[in-house]
């Protein structure tokens, strides 16, 4: 590889980052993996192993099933212990292209407070836990945490300490989100200038941006400018707190401004919607207004705006919409739809249903259809990412009837499910009648989490809209997102409460809590 002062070497690399909060299933894990491996990123950073049992064997699949030469670098995340960085090899070593992601914490903060040491045992840790890491796997990445809130000088020295013990990669994150452009940007200039043996031996500058100032994207293009040649990002920009970079908002800002940065990225960048769409089926909604993804990113509603875009849409977009994947405005299918229309424009956005699936997509459409004189691709797209979500659960939804009694203030719900292949149904009574669905499916399904967030959204606009719900489930150590749509919105808050309780119970519980760099 060219040195990253090279002029001519205008690559970066794209690391994909894990995210804890999401609790994806190994089974999403694995999905998404690949879906990230269409769109072009050079490295996916799969898991914390050592974490739990259900982590290590996505981890592990994931690398299993990296076997191109030209695929993605599959990497993994452990701390300064021996016992981490063994997990990390034995879940990656099946993969054809492998690394091993080792940090500490480096600020004075971190050190006093959370690890109780000193700089010196800091200094050690590096030493020892980057060398380990070597002698497993020769492509080591080391990260500063908190390297923001870190003397400088002592990071400086910290960075000598992990390019002596064989580190490749030299991550500095902002963990905290507390950074500007300006002072990220001058951080790896600094770094750069004290540190010749970054020079020297050809080592890659990381940047790793969390968005608590909403400042993320911007750090990272500021890094990069300064020297950064790799960016650690997430699709939509989830991650721990307010988040972490965007990966659609670096790469298309490296894309339209190519006159200001002059730097590109292997990114497909006809495949982020369609990603994006993947990872929020999994994790959580884009809101609406969000860069590059979201449902208005393309939207103009001003008519001085739809004006200026009849005459010319560069009067109004700075990117096509068919440049990040989503498709150009057709017409509506309606309730004359028949199979082959439907089956064809299933493909079009994306989907390969089998004959059954097809079969339940098709009359969950045609119900929408009777109520609506067309029915938009947004409709389509949540019924059908509900089904085949629906049809992976090992707790299957079977039937819902609510009463209110108005004399009493109650509500009751029965419910039905399949549980292990039998079916199963409850009654209650209570208060709301979320709280009653909640109160059968726990009478089914023994478990301890509550709901820590329910949210409803219209797939489109009006009152026939078809609803999208949102549940979050949280017990004392895991908390999962589930999503359901349908027609009814109880019906689509049952979905999503099932969705988050299979992937719950899927989930083991983690032996060790990370803190990400």
């Amino acid at each position: 590889a060219k040195r990253w002062q090279d002029p001519d070497y205008k690559k970066i690399h794209i690391q994909l980052q894990k995210d804890r909060l999401a609790a994806m299933s190994p089974e999403e894990k694995k999905e998404i993996a690949l879906a990230l491996e269409a769109l072009g990123v050079d490295s996916i950073e799969a898991g914390f192993p050592a974490s739990s049992a259900q982590d290590f064997k996505a981890v592990s699949e994931i690398a299993q099933s990296a076997q191109s030469d030209d695929g993605p670098v599959i990497c993994a995340l452990a701390r300064a212990r021996n016992g981490e960085i063994d997990a990390v090899y034995q879940a990656i070593k099946a993969a054809k292209k492998h690394r091993t992601h080792t940090f500490i914490s480096t600020s004075d903060l971190h050190i006093k407070e959370k690890l109780g040491k000193d700089r010196d045992w800091v200094l050690a840790e590096i030493e020892e836990s980057v060398i380990y890491a070597g002698l497993q796997t020769p492509d080591v990445q080391w990260s500063a945490e908190d390297a923001t809130r870190t003397d400088i000088d002592f990071l400086c020295k910290c960075i000598r300490v992990a390019i002596r013990a064989g580190a490749l990669i030299i991550n500095l994150p902002d963990t905290v989100g507390i950074a500007t452009p300006w002072s990220y940007g001058k951080l790896f200039a600094d770094v750069r200038r004290e540190v010749p043996e970054i020079a020297e031996k050809n080592i890659i500058l990381s940047a790793h941006c969390h968005n608590d100032l909403g400042l993320a994207v911007a750090n990272s293009l500021a890094a990069i400018m300064a020297g950064a040649r790799q960016v650690e990002c997430t699709i939509n920009g989830i991650g721990e707190r307010a988040g972490n970079a965007a990966l659609e908002e670096i790469v298309m800002a490296l894309k339209v401004r190519s006159d200001e940065f002059n730097y590109s990225t292997g990114i497909i960048t006809e495949r982020l919607k369609g990603v994006s769409r993947l990872v929020e089926n999994a994790t959580f909604p884009v809101q609406y207004n969000k860069a590059i993804v979201g449902r208005n990113a393309f939207a103009h509603a001003a008519g001085i705006h739809q004006h200026g875009m009849g005459k010319n849409r560069r009067t109004y977009e700075i990117m096509t919409p068919e440049s990040v994947g989503v498709k150009k405005p057709s017409l509506d299918l309606d309730r004359h739809t028949g199979r082959a229309g439907f089956a064809t424009r299933l493909k079009e956005l994306g989907y390969t249903l089998g004959t059954d699936e097809l079969i339940v997509a098709l009359d969950r459409f045609m119900k929408i259809a009777n109520e609506k004189k067309s029915v938009p691709d947004e409709d389509i797209i949540a019924l059908v990412e509900d089904e085949t979500t629906r049809a992976k659960d090992a707790i299957k939804f079977l039937g819902l009837w609510v009463t209110t009694n108005s004399m009493r203030g109650k509500t009751h719900a029965k419910v039905a499910l399949g549980v292990n292949g039998k079916y199963r149904a409850e009654e209650v009574d209570s208060n709301g009648t979320i709280e009653a669905i909640a109160k059968a499916i726990k009478k089914m399904v023994p478990h301890e989490a509550d709901i820590d967030l329910y949210e409803v959204h219209g797939v489109t606009e009006g009152t026939n809209a078809q609803a999208k719900v949102t549940i979050r489930l949280k017990n004392a150590s895991r908390m999962v997102t589930g999503q359901g749509a349908h027609e009814d919105t109880l019906e689509a808050s049952v979905h999503a409460y099932l969705h988050a309780l299979n992937k719950l119970l899927a989930l083991s519980e983690s032996s060790i809590h990370s803190t990400d760099p």
